[in-house]
């Protein structure tokens, strides 16, 4: 896949998906779009549409951001250490596009033991063919 240019990011992407993913900003927690949905599908890097979770690995970590237990496949995100804000922390970005998705933390409640908290500015949406239309847990 070619690279896009920053250009080309301003023009496909919102201000705060721009931010997040291109400037590693983090939008305010319980304020976007993913935190509290639960439709069966994928979730995908906004930026150039790789899967990266499936809604099966989602759960209410409470923390007002969409996280998941795992990655998709673990190829679909690279893992970086994070020292910034006086904290080593481990950032997760797209491994196709090296959009910034958000943090991996070691403290999730299924067996990984990860919480993937990630920008809802940062993913997309698609529903699974058998996706009711209610959002309920």
């Amino acid at each position: 896949m070619p690279k896009k240019t920053d250009q080309e990011y301003k023009q496909q992407l919102s201000d705060i998906e721009y931010r997040v993913t291109r400037e590693a900003a983090t939008e305010r927690p319980f304020s976007g779009k993913y935190w509290d949905h639960w439709i069966d599908g994928r979730y995908s890097c906004v930026c150039c549409n790789a899967p990266l979770f499936r809604s099966t690995s989602k759960f209410d970590a409470g923390c007002g951001w969409p996280s998941y237990s795992s990655p998709e496949e673990s190829a679909a995100i690279t893992e970086i250490k994070d020292v910034t804000h006086g904290m080593i922390r481990t950032e997760v970005r797209c491994s196709e596009c090296d959009a910034h998705l958000g943090h991996v933390f070691e403290d999730g409640p299924h067996s990984s033991g990860l919480r993937y908290c990630i920008n809802s500015a940062s993913l997309g949406f698609e529903p699974s063919d058998n996706a009711a239309d209610s959002n309920s847990k």
